[in-house]
């Protein structure tokens, strides 16, 4: 049995199985890494609308075929910095503090998330697994389309970081961008002296390289 099939269920057989539903609460701090530099510079609260790219929940229409679409954005965050870090920095193992001018963000959504729970027994019952979190992107982003229209209701997936101890992280879907409010609790350039002790300890934890300059 493939533990994660590139076809993935129905949408009846979804909801006929039915959503295993995690709620993030409003007082639940979520970070994020983004560019405000390079040639697609971003602000702290943009979901991506442009896929869907190489990410593992893209829930983009069409594989294969990245363009802009109006009605689909993803949004990707975690609950702490090292996972944060590991997910953004993953391709190269470098956390390289000026390029592309990265910046990190926290903030509290303004109203609980309801995200469908992939970091425990439901991926195995909707007949994935575990797998989802590791395995070949193309298939996970194929799920996610399925979830997004089977679910409508869900602001998007809790899962387990493949990168860092299967930490929580989160994809958002665009239903999710009323749950933003009009300023962070803090933002800074990853450049900020404050971050520094942190981002070397990040850097020793995951065996990254870490560039100041």
């Amino acid at each position: 049995m493939v533990k994660l099939p590139a076809e993935p269920p129905t949408v009846k057989q979804l909801r006929d199985i039915g959503a295993e539903i995690q709620n993030i609460e409003g007082d639940t701090v979520l970070v994020r890494i983004y560019r405000r530099g390079g040639d697609y510079p971003t602000r702290w609260n943009d979901f991506r609308h442009f896929g869907p790219l190489n990410a593992r929940f893209d829930h983009h229409p069409i594989e294969g075929s990245a363009r802009y679409h109006d009605d689909h954005g993803i949004y990707y965050a975690a609950t702490d910095l090292t996972t944060c870090a590991a997910e953004v920095f993953q391709d190269t193992r470098t956390i390289n503090l000026s390029r592309k001018d990265p910046w990190l963000v926290a903030f509290e959504p303004q109203r609980p998330l309801e995200l469908l729970d992939l970091t425990g027994a439901w991926p195995t019952r909707i007949g994935a697994s575990m797998k989802i979190n590791t395995g070949p992107r193309a298939h996970a982003r194929a799920w996610s389309r399925r979830f997004y229209a089977a679910f409508p209701e869900v602001d998007g997936l809790l899962y387990s970081s493949s990168m860092h101890a299967n930490e929580a992280a989160v994809a958002l879907y665009e239903r999710a961008r009323d749950a933003f409010g009009e300023q962070p609790l803090d933002r800074r350039p990853l450049r900020d002296p404050v971050l520094l002790g942190d981002l070397k300890r990040t850097a020793r934890r995951l065996n990254y390289q870490l560039v100041v300059e």
